[in-house]
């Protein structure tokens, strides 16, 4: 360090300063230097990451051991018989030097040292888990704000409530999605239909999305069966995982529970009921004044009609007690996105569910779909969808919209924008922004969703 120091005097600039000041400049230059270069190593004493604490125990228990030595050493030099060795001793003890000089050296020698041998063990004891590039006190940063994060409870289903988590985890891990259980197609329909178990769809992609490595393991967990597969076909290998964890532990929400921890799964998915319930719905048909019954979650989309109301058999179900608990905790309520009458809607039928929403003195947003669907929500503006939740569960369940600005530039005009200048009357905040993801414009892009999100909760709860 004393010839970095010397090095950075000698090289500081000629010709600007005379004599003492000259002289005043180069050292600050020289010290400037030298913090910089430590600047990685004072991270360490951040608030906040849990370091400072052990580090004075350590330095607490080295100080104890210096001085029993120093005890020690003291003992040797009064009672020892005059030998070869005692001058060298004594020259290693740089007794030469006064007292004062030599305290601030012994202690500045032991601090790097200790600091050392601290970043030694770190890294020994965490590079096989870091990724490459990374460095320890970079994770250990992030993991101390995360874990300090704001607690944030989204209700939904679907691949629009699994983009948002995807989104979240990154400022938070006190997550939690409360998912539909009412699915009734594809996998997730053939495995409660087979096995009696709830559909385990949308639970899976939420704890794929909310998986501190989506790596190798999260990809094998969403694999899908091809058709060819005699019994597998189409069959997701999470689904299955789950349905078997289901037989062994005999309990559905603890299968849930480990799939969560075999992903390394930061937050938590968590059923709104775990009573089997359909989705059944009313539907506007032309010339036909009663309406026709539609019954069946994976059904609704293929009627291609207006979809007038929706509701749950049985009536009534009870919620999830978990999932009550971690409604009224939250910090910040996020309703969508997802299909509004087979994702949202659902979850809200949940009588419970809604009545905790209500109490709860969280913030609550409700998070417009970018697009309309097709056969459930044609021509839909952002106005139909918020009157269709207060159709089903009343008014004020929410205080924010968050709903998308399309682009100006016409691109992809095959997509049925949802509109939002018609909400501008309602008596909720209104909050339009760019979310579309530039690849797929009529999904939301996770990072900017969630980041609107957390500007929202901070601007109203600042």
């Amino acid at each position: 360090m004393l010839n970095r120091f010397l090095g950075i005097v000698d090289d500081a600039p000629k010709g600007c300063y005379d004599g003492e000041d000259m002289k005043f400049e180069k050292i600050s230059l020289a010290l400037k230097q030298i913090l910089r270069d430590f600047s990685p190593l004072f991270r360490w004493l951040s608030p906040g990451i849990g370091v400072k604490r052990w580090l004075f125990l350590t330095l607490i228990g080295t100080t104890l051991i210096g001085i029993g030595l120093g005890i020690a050493i003291l003992h040797v030099y009064r009672t020892a018989p005059e030998t070869w060795w005692l001058p060298l001793l004594s020259a290693a003890s740089l007794r030469f030097l006064s007292r004062p000089l030599r305290a601030i050296i012994f202690i500045l020698f032991g601090l790097g040292m200790v600091f050392g041998g601290i970043l030694g063990i770190n890294r020994a004891l965490m590079s096989p888990f870091l990724k490459p590039g990374k460095k320890v006190v970079d994770e250990l940063t992030v993991h101390r704000r995360r874990e300090r994060g704001i607690k944030i409870v989204a209700i939904g289903g679907g691949h629009g409530l699994a983009t948002l988590l995807r989104g979240l985890k990154e400022y938070t891990y006190n997550l939690t999605a409360v998912v539909t259980v009412a699915d009734s197609g594809g996998s997730s329909g053939r495995l409660r239909k087979e096995m009696g178990i709830l559909p385990p769809g949308d639970l899976r992609n939420c704890l794929a999305a909310l998986s501190n490595d989506e790596a190798l393991l999260t990809h094998l967990f969403q694999y899908r069966f091809p058709d060819g597969h005699s019994g597998l076909n189409g069959h997701s290998l999470g689904n299955l995982l789950i349905t078997a964890l289901a037989d062994i532990t005999g309990s559905f929400e603890e299968a849930v529970a480990e799939s969560g921890r075999v992903l390394a799964v930061r937050g938590q998915v968590l059923p709104s009921t775990l009573q089997p319930v359909d989705l059944v719905a009313d539907v506007h048909l032309p010339l036909v004044a009663a309406g026709v019954r539609v019954e069946g979650e994976s059904e609704i989309p293929r009627s291609n009609w207006r979809v007038k109301r929706v509701y749950l058999q049985p009536n009534s179900p009870p919620a999830y007690p978990e999932a009550i608990k971690a409604i009224l905790g939250a910090d910040l309520i996020v309703i969508g996105p997802g299909s509004l009458y087979t994702s949202i809607l659902p979850n809200l039928l949940v009588p419970e569910i809604t009545q905790a929403i209500r109490s709860s003195k969280a913030l609550k947003v409700y998070v417009c779909n970018i697009a309309a669907q097709a056969g459930e929500t044609d021509h839909y503006t952002c106005e139909d969808h918020v009157r269709a939740i207060e159709e089903h569960v009343g008014k004020g369940l929410f205080q924010v919209v968050l709903a998308n600005l399309p682009p100006k530039d016409g691109r992809d005009e095959l997509i049925e924008w949802v509109k939002v200048e018609s909400i501008r009357k309602t008596d909720y905040v209104i909050v339009a922004e760019k979310l579309y993801d530039d690849m797929q414009l009529a999904r939301h892009h996770s990072d900017l969703l969630a980041k609107c999100l957390i500007a929202i909760y901070q601007r109203m709860r600042g």
